[in-house]
């Protein structure tokens, strides 16, 4: 890496590894989404990077076709830059640019950039819906924003904040400025990063991830000791559903088995996949040890249960290895609702949450019973309040309006036998 930092020219930068959740899937439609992506327009250059989703899509990309003729949409991360190249153009400063910006997208976007004239700088949604820190290096010579605290630390950077809903922060040699463009946002951080999306060694306000997950355990054997009760081992659903297994042994007294083990090289996204690739990634992706569970009654720990395709292949391979009973712990409550803010689950008829309870999801998967976390309880162990997270895929109650009007429209269409044709932000008939 150090050798690439010693070829690129300049002492500004920006990247990102962050794969889209609009625009096509294909290999070509991807790699022309690779961020970060650029603008030009009067004289004016502007590189974006941004973490999150833009629900009024279809709105802004008629906007942005009438307002630049070369423009061309591959995926939500050219609305943010142009949206905000336009507001430049028309002569606004950065920071009243940056605000109608905010204004204008509905959706979760945490965004770095560069202009043209070296100005760095970096802003969050109205809710803060996904996370974004600063930190500066010990001697003071670098100052960085980044998506996870873990970040910072790897490349010995000291973490000095996150940025709060509707804030824009810009980076001069003597540091940050902080600049409060939406009074009293109301935030909204996304619930899930807590389950599953961050890192296990980040930290958001103060505790690390791996904590909240293991008090994530502690809890579900507080909801359901009967189930505790019958047990005999801890397997967990390698790595989102180690933390919890922790705390469930914690918890418990049961000994955690740690023979359920993750193929290290196989690293995608069982629930990003397309169907066959997924169930092939998943047989894969993870190992039972069979003499371990072997006439054991197995409490099963996972992050959360999304399709129910990736629970239902390692269930069948824990019962063929000869597992008395499988009851599934999950860290994250019922999914019912799709997520228009950045992780890809975006349709009602793909989450077996929204159509079923937890003793229906039980026997489509194959478990003698599926124990989720209760929201109380995942709220209280992130240290939030409820009005601080956004829960809308479990609660159906979403924090920006348009998003709430597609995702009660779109329900009612598909309890009445809609059958969806892509994801829901993205069709012309919910985009306005």
């Amino acid at each position: 890496m150090q050798e690439w930092f010693g070829r690129l020219p300049g002492h500004i930068g920006i990247g990102n590894v962050r794969y889209t959740t609009s625009g096509k899937c294909d290999d070509t439609s991807l790699l022309q989404g690779t961020q970060p992506v650029t603008g030009k327009a009067d004289g004016i250059e502007l590189a974006v990077s941004f973490n999150g989703n833009i629900v009024n899509t279809a709105q802004l990309r008629k906007e942005m076709e009438q307002q630049f003729p070369d423009f061309m949409y591959t995926c939500d991360s050219d609305l943010v830059c142009h949206k905000l190249l336009l507001e430049l153009k028309i002569g606004k400063d950065l920071t009243s640019a940056v605000s109608a910006c905010i204004e204008s997208l509905d959706g979760a976007f945490s965004v770095t950039g560069i202009t043209g004239n070296g100005d760095f700088f970096a802003f969050k949604d109205q809710h803060g819906i996904k996370p974004l820190c600063a930190g500066h290096s010990p001697d003071g010579k670098t100052w960085a924003f980044s998506s996870e605290t873990v970040s910072l630390d790897i490349n010995g950077l000291i973490r000095d904040f996150e940025l709060e809903p509707g804030e824009l922060v810009t980076v001069s040699e003597s540091g940050f400025k902080r600049t409060q463009i939406i009074k009293n946002p109301r935030k909204a951080f996304c619930a899930f990063e807590y389950a599953y999306f961050a890192r296990p060694d980040s930290r958001f306000d103060g505790k690390y991830v791996y904590e909240i997950r293991e008090e994530f355990g502690r809890n579900i054997v507080r909801e359901y000791p009967e189930i505790v009760k019958d047990a005999d081992i801890i397997l967990s659903v390698p790595e989102t559903g180690d933390d919890p297994a922790m705390g469930i042994h914690e918890a418990s007294g049961l000994r955690w088995e740690r023979a359920s083990r993750r193929h290290r090289y196989v690293t995608e996204r069982a629930f990003i996949l397309l169907n066959k690739e997924r169930y092939n990634t998943i047989d894969h992706k993870v190992n039972i040890l069979g003499s371990k569970v072997n006439g054991k009654r197995v409490i099963m720990t996972e992050d959360s249960i999304v399709r129910g395709d990736t629970t239902k292949i390692i269930i069948k391979k824990v019962r063929a290895a000869g597992a008395k009973k499988v009851y599934m712990f999950v860290t994250f409550p019922r999914i019912i609702g799709p997520c228009f803010y950045g992780i890809d689950m975006a349709t009602y008829g793909q989450l077996i949450g929204s159509r079923h309870s937890a003793e229906e999801i039980a026997k489509i998967i194959g478990a003698d019973a599926v124990c989720y976390q209760s929201i109380d309880g995942l709220v209280h162990a992130t240290g939030q309040t409820r009005d601080q997270l956004c829960l809308a895929c479990i609660t159906g109650e979403y924090p920006t309006p348009l998003a709430q009007k597609m995702a009660d429209e779109m329900k009612q269409k598909f309890l009445n036998g809609y059958e969806e044709k892509g994801r829901i932000y993205e069709l012309d008939e919910a985009s306005t």
